[in-house]
């Protein structure tokens, strides 16, 4: 299965450029927030894949637009063609007297406690999707883009075969890392990528490729040429 992950910053390459030839193949389409519902729309429309989403911090306006064709799995455990997928989206919270889709530690934390028992009656899950990225693995210490305690407890005891995230952007400044490890579960930071110029290509956005056979995920990470 191919999954093409989006995040944070609508592809030109896939939106202003458009052709069908280049979601060609992809199964699953995978947003991790921050984009606009017009943006997914067009993706449901005109690719065959089915479209994904969780909320990023600055998607309040689904409220009012939500995205056409698209699927939300916010607080969801989504199996697609036998792949389990749980949807943790927004950021940790940092408006005084909070915001949609900001969240404390505290009840992201009982948003995970909320989902225990349709992880354990599916024996657990294979790709975590959220806005967020996991406290102290590539998030940053100013406070709207720390990671979540909760999300490091799911990898150490579920043992995902992914984390997909974006919220934290190639232009921030930050040393921007793509793709890591902890302990059996891949990270990938869903932005943009960038060529060796820093220049956004707008062409390769990160996939993850599973194949499931007899009950075992063969798995090769590339990315979308």
């Amino acid at each position: 299965m191919k999954i093409l992950l989006l995040a944070d910053e609508e592809s030109k390459y896939l939106w202003d450029y458009f052709d069908k030839s280049k979601v060609e193949g992809i199964d699953l389409i995978i947003s991790c927030g921050d984009l606009s519902p017009q943006y997914l729309s067009f993706l449901a429309t005109f690719s065959h894949a089915p479209v994904l989403y969780v909320h990023g911090n600055h998607d309040v306006c689904y409220k009012d637009t939500p995205p056409g064709g698209c699927e939300c799995i916010d607080d969801k455990l989504y199996v697609y063609k036998g792949v389990r997928i749980l949807g943790l989206g927004g950021s940790m919270e940092y408006k005084f007297g909070g915001a949609d889709h900001q969240y404390s530690e505290r009840a992201m934390a009982r948003r995970v406690r909320k989902l225990r028992f349709k992880i354990m009656r599916n024996k657990g899950f294979d790709i975590l999707v959220a806005h967020s990225p996991a406290y102290r693995i590539n998030d940053s210490e100013d406070l709207p883009h720390t990671g979540f305690k909760c999300f490091r407890t799911l990898m150490e005891e579920y043992r995902p075969k992914y984390f997909v995230h974006g919220h934290v952007h190639i232009n921030y400044g930050r040393d921007f890392v793509r793709e890591s490890k902890y302990e059996d579960t891949t990270i990938i930071n869903a932005y943009e990528k960038l060529n060796n110029f820093g220049e956004k290509t707008g062409i390769n956005q990160i996939y993850c490729c599973l194949s499931c056979e007899n009950g075992v995920f063969l798995i090769n990470c590339g990315e979308l040429i």
